[in-house]
């Protein structure tokens, strides 16, 4: 396992992090949910993301009981913040201070744990002041309920500006949370320089756009059963936007590339994203065990230059690019 520092921090992560965002608590029955952690952890993955919102807190609560029994300084445990939670009343959401304060300790309580090292704003509240978001998490920050403190699909424009107050408030604002995978890129012209020059690192979720740059979905031919475009309990919508026969078919053009690399498509895409010296790590998760030592076998690994290029011939055209598109609800979700 490669590990790379967090922002301009001293905190080290491994460059493969494990998510359980929509298979725990909903696709994957909680014994295999702690066979997918174990397996994790035995493939040298010491970082763990999770959300309050995920399965409606259930995904928490899953996580903190697979690494029950784990040496708690040796994990790197990442939470987020923001999204409705219970029953989603009018201050269930949002980034008030009523709401972090009140979710910081469900949290930790559902991990099982005194602290996390991470604790991340899931998306930008435009309707909190952010004075008030960022006094909320440097209270956290002092309380030593979060070491550090992160955000998830901030523009460039929102990470600067909570950079700023952080560092006025004391506290270190080190990592951001965007989809980034080779067709979805909208980070590359303004948030990963902003985030270059404040000190910020970014872990990327979707690095194989949601299974699609696996190659398991065949243009002209059914879904797979059992996939996530076939899961009505939430997958299935967020992978649409792939499912396109022109994407599907760039896809299958990119297995020579990986087979001469000695790779599995899944792995020449995390290992893709891992080449951006700005991505601390990429997020993985799982189904079953045995996917884990495989996309794990990605760090490290190095990509040249042609390979990059070649690359880019086959799919790049059809990569989104706007930085646009990296946004946050214009109102909370009750």
């Amino acid at each position: 396992m490669e590990f790379r520092y967090l922002g301009h921090s001293g905190l080290k992560v491994s460059s493969v992090t494990y998510g359980n965002w929509i298979t725990h608590g909903s696709q994957v029955e909680n014994d295999m949910a702690t066979q997918c952690v174990h397996a994790a952890l035995d493939a040298g993955i010491t970082t763990f993301d999770t959300a309050d919102v995920y399965a409606n807190t259930v995904a928490e609560q899953v996580l903190g009981d697979a690494l029950a029994g784990q040496r708690r300084e040796s994990l790197e445990i990442f939470t987020k913040v923001y999204f409705p939670t219970g029953p989603k009343g009018h201050n269930d959401t949002g980034l008030s201070r009523k709401h972090i304060m009140e979710s910081i300790d469900g949290s930790l309580s559902r991990l099982g744990t005194d602290y996390v090292d991470l604790y991340q704003a899931h998306r930008y509240d435009v309707e909190t002041p952010l004075e008030e978001t960022m006094q909320a998490f440097a209270d956290i920050v002092r309380q030593g309920k979060a070491l550090y403190i992160g955000v998830s699909e901030w523009t460039a424009e929102q990470l600067r500006a909570g950079h700023a107050l952080a560092k006025e408030l004391g506290f270190q604002l080190i990592s951001n949370q965007p989809q980034y995978n080779m067709l979805w890129r909208v980070i590359e012209s303004d948030v990963v320089p902003t985030s270059e020059e404040l000190g910020i690192s970014q872990i990327v979720w979707s690095p194989i756009a949601q299974g699609v740059l696996t190659g398991k979905y065949v243009p002209g031919q059914p879904l797979p059963e059992g996939s996530r475009a076939t899961d009505e309990q939430g997958g299935a919508q967020f992978i649409q936007r792939y499912l396109d026969d022109e994407i599907l078919h760039a896809v299958q053009k990119l297995k020579p590339i990986a087979d001469e690399l000695g790779l599995t498509l899944a792995q020449l895409s995390i290992a893709w994203v891992l080449q951006n010296q700005n991505v601390a790590s990429a997020l993985v998760g799982a189904s079953r065990p045995e996917q884990i030592a495989s996309n794990v076998a990605a760090a490290g690994v190095t990509l040249d230059g042609s390979v990059m290029e070649a690359i880019d011939s086959v799919i790049g055209h059809l990569a989104q690019d706007d930085p646009a598109l990296t946004t946050s609800p214009e109102a909370r979700l009750t």
